[in-house]
């Protein structure tokens, strides 16, 4: 896979795991969601966690130090995602108001600096 296309693939993923928030906000409202807390925490089940897991993923991208930095927070925002979902499911608003606030934020925040970083590196002129 180029560059190019890792590229695209790391802009895709900011969008997709920034409508998370949006999705959890939701699920304190209405105590409801369309995906288990397990499956929230799960850094396998997203379009990206499968694709970053996979193991036909180029050998010189998996060995370097954006893609272990990048599954460790991935899989960290997810299991942060995944505690939100549970305390909201479980209608503990203010609990789960305040963990989406706190270390989901911050969780997400890591991922898309971490995610922006590695598109810059991968886009640099060699």
């Amino acid at each position: 896979m180029s560059n190019a296309a890792l590229a695209r693939q790391i802009d895709d993923a900011i969008g997709a795991h920034g409508l998370w928030k949006m999705r959890l906000r939701t699920a304190i409202r209405t105590h409801q969601s369309e995906v288990t807390p397990h499956e929230a925490s799960g850094d396998c089940n997203c379009k990206f966690g499968k694709w970053l897991h996979d193991p036909a993923f180029d050998p010189s991208h998996r060995n370097g130090i954006p893609h272990s930095v990048i599954t460790r927070v991935h899989a960290e925002f997810h299991r942060e995602a995944g505690r939100v979902l549970q305390l909201a499911l479980d209608g503990q608003d203010r609990a789960a108001g305040e963990a989406l606030e706190g270390a989901y934020t911050t969780t997400s925040e890591k991922l898309v600096r971490a995610l922006m970083k590695w598109k810059s590196e991968l886009l640099q002129p060699a």
